[in-house]
């Protein structure tokens, strides 16, 4: 059973920056010192300043303050609170975050990738019996280690909790999903082509059929390009929704493009629809915030062939568990695994469900 006192006893992370003993620095700029701002103003939080690592560091200001190196920081402020605005997976920057984090209270509050929307702690608690319900479903030691250093991480912003329950996404595929050479495989945000490449490095290339969806344009070109000579693959120039429809879609041509209110018309289909009652054995959903619409558009294919799932759970910050809820409500009777691959903040953290028969 999950306690709440466990959680109730942390401190949160904007508690803690409200009440600051030293200097305030966000380390970062771009869209995520953006949405700090935002939200410190909410807590009554006054940043001091604004830091880049020193091979990071260019001649310019932001929200008024001049962007120091981390050096120059560290001159003028001596010990600070580090604030984390950005998100990384490269090993190398996840060090020198780690490094910093050493000489520094570094700190990363869990904000949103879809929207603007934050973690707060009142919210998490006020929901503690759905992260229970969440809890209980889990279907292995890993997944509730995994659960249980989230929700400590997502209160407190310290990435030690992170840190520690980081696993191999190869350790997912040879032992959950483990794929198979008969697969019918929808990959739905299929970005480049990152993840059929994954599924075929899994299974020596063999598969039934392949179904990518992919909204961006430019990406789009490029999944097609790289993946020409594969049969049995078709290729879908559309967001996964709930519905056949039209949105506006923003694009960057990287992993952030998404659903907005500003951008151009594209193409969304349902998975339902477009399968039409074809059969599907495994789903990937990597849709960067339209989570919910997209599996409640695949409703009905996963009711009727039970196909091995895996979706995205960090687009917003309280998917890891809300998901689960979802899913389980389409679908009761999964098995249910949660895992955190390696990323600073906790932006690759996935769940994987298999069905009984």
């Amino acid at each position: 059973m999950l306690e709440r006192t466990a959680f109730e006893e942390l401190t949160d992370v904007y508690t803690k920056l409200a009440a600051a003993d030293k200097p305030v620095l966000i380390y970062g700029t771009g869209n995520g010192c953006e949405k700090l701002f935002c939200v410190f103003e909410r807590f009554g939080i006054k940043p001091q300043g604004i830091f880049a690592s020193d091979d990071f560091k260019r001649e310019r200001e932001f929200h008024g303050f001049k962007v120091l190196s981390l050096r120059e920081a560290e001159e003028g402020f001596g010990d600070f609170y580090a604030v984390l605005a950005f998100g990384t997976s490269i090993p190398e920057v996840m060090e020198r975050i780690e490094d910093i984090a050493k000489r520094h209270t570094l700190l990363a509050p869990e904000l949103s990738v879809a929207d603007d929307s934050f973690f707060e702690k009142t919210v998490f608690l006020d929901d503690f019996e759905n992260v229970q319900k969440a809890y209980s479903l889990l279907s292995d030691d890993k997944s509730r280690e995994v659960f249980e250093g989230l929700c400590r991480f997502k209160i407190t912003g310290d990435i030690s909790f992170l840190k520690s329950i980081f696993s191999d996404p190869d350790e997912s595929f040879e032992n959950i999903i483990r794929p198979t050479e008969d697969e019918i495989y929808c990959d739905l945000g299929a970005y480049t082509g990152d993840t059929v490449n994954k599924l075929l490095e899994h299974t020596d290339g063999s598969y039934r059929h392949i179904y990518c969806f992919e909204p961006d344009m430019r990406n789009f070109r490029r999944l097609v390009k790289n993946h020409l000579t594969l049969e049995n693959i078709d290729f879908i120039n559309a967001a996964a929704w709930d519905s056949d429809t039209q949105l506006t879609f923003a694009s960057t041509s990287g992993r952030q493009s998404a659903v907005s209110d500003k951008g151009r018309l594209v193409a969304a289909r349902s998975l339902d629809s477009f399968l039409a009652g074809r059969e599907v054995t495994y789903i990937k959903y990597d849709v960067e915030g339209a989570d919910v619409p997209a599996i409640l558009g695949s409703a009905k294919t996963i009711e009727k062939y039970s196909p091995k799932i895996c979706t995205a759970a960090y687009h917003r910050p309280y998917d890891f568990y809300k998901l689960i809820l979802l899913l389980d409500k389409i679908k009761g009777g999964s098995l249910f695994y949660l895992r955190q691959y390696p990323y600073y903040p906790s932006w690759e953290s996935n769940i994987f469900i298999m069905h009984n028969s």
